[in-house]
């Protein structure tokens, strides 16, 4: 039979994973990889190890953790804090599926003379007719995780399996309960995995050796000081709420500057963005561009937000200019913007800079 490692976290989504792929066949192995946590601490919410090892026991699989909280904290936790730092918005779900998640499972897998590995994400995996790989929109576009996976590499792809695509969560969890896991109605994790407990901004205090970014002023666009923020890293651009100032109109976060420590506020209207660039670019369905080549596709900066065409342009340095035919809020530093064609295939995506 062809083996295959499945990332096990303990939750219905990687369990059902692991039941279909056995019942298609597969010699099915369990791995979950501890990523954070102490005895005092507790685990992170991906890498319940108790749950996953049960779940095996009733799938009748092979189960093995694997510890690996130093890449997780070097790969993941120190950048999160870093990007806060300097201002910027991180989403550490991208970093972690290609820097550890995948890194550790295809490791995992040669060891084990595993052929493939596989996960729970919603998504489909396309070899396409230019012999490269990527993924496409899951057929549930509301549980859709390609945003996330814009990273990995063709090797990392040409090995992988991903077999709830076609499903809704519903689906996956009628499965679950016919299959009698323990975890079909578990809930979904819907914050940063790795802050167990508090706020963010606590756990960016607690885990940095470096000084915090003091008080400093917030500004309008034009440089006028409005009032005092309480530090550079506690705000994200788009912000509204909790921001302890009053200007008789709504205010937003329009800019992080850590050169000279200030926030900027502006209208809802000065959110809108048709413009900005992109660093560390990944390209799937197509190889890297020239400098210069323009590329039209559908793109989006944040998970959440909806497509919209655009044309990507290959700088000398490396980045890409990302131009949108419209203008849209939610285009932050930090995050990422991910490209996609009519056919619901990830292009490539990158990380956004100002």
């Amino acid at each position: 039979m062809t083996k295959v490692i499945v990332g096990m976290s303990g939750g219905v989504d990687s369990a059902v994973a692991a039941y279909l792929l056995k019942q298609q066949g597969y010699e099915v192995m369990g791995v979950t990889l501890r990523t954070w946590g102490s005895d005092e601490e507790g685990d992170s919410r991906c890498c319940e190890i108790d749950e996953a090892r049960r779940i095996c026991e009733i799938l009748d699989i092979k189960y093995h953790p694997h510890n690996c909280t130093s890449l997780f904290k070097a790969k993941v936790v120190d950048p999160f804090v870093d990007a806060y730092l300097e201002g910027m918005t991180p989403n550490p779900c991208i970093e972690c599926n290609r820097f550890v998640k995948w890194a550790k499972l295809m490791e995992l897998a040669d060891i084990f003379e595993a052929q493939y590995v596989a996960t729970g994400h919603y998504a489909f995996l396309e070899k396409l007719s230019n012999g490269r790989y990527t993924v496409r929109k899951a057929a549930h576009i509301g549980k859709d995780q390609t945003y996330m996976l814009y990273k990995l590499t063709q090797e990392h792809l040409a090995r992988t399996i991903m077999p709830l695509g076609k499903y809704t969560k519903d689906e996956v969890r009628a499965i679950a309960e016919k299959a009698g896991l323990p975890c079909a109605h578990k809930e979904d994790s819907q914050e940063i995995c790795f802050v167990t407990e508090g706020r963010y901004t606590d756990f960016i205090g607690e885990h940095t050796e470096k000084s915090l970014p003091g008080e400093g002023d917030f500004v309008d666009e034009e440089g006028n000081v409005l009032g005092k923020h309480k530090g550079i890293y506690q705000y994200t651009v788009g912000q509204r709420k909790g921001l302890g100032i009053a200007l008789g109109y709504p205010a937003f976060v329009t800019k992080i500057c850590p050169e000279n420590n200030t926030v900027v506020l502006g209208t809802e209207e000065s959110l809108m963005c048709d413009s900005f660039f992109c660093r560390d670019v990944n390209f799937l369905s197509i190889p890297v561009p020239q400098t210069g080549d323009k590329v039209r596709c559908l793109a989006k900066a944040r998970y959440h937000q909806t497509e919209r065409p655009a044309t990507l342009e290959m700088m000398e340095d490396g980045r890409i200019k990302v131009t949108l035919d419209e203008a849209v809020k939610g285009v932050s530093p930090g995050q990422s913007a991910v490209f996609y064609d009519e056919n619901g295939c990830v292009v490539g995506g990158g990380l956004i800079v100002q």
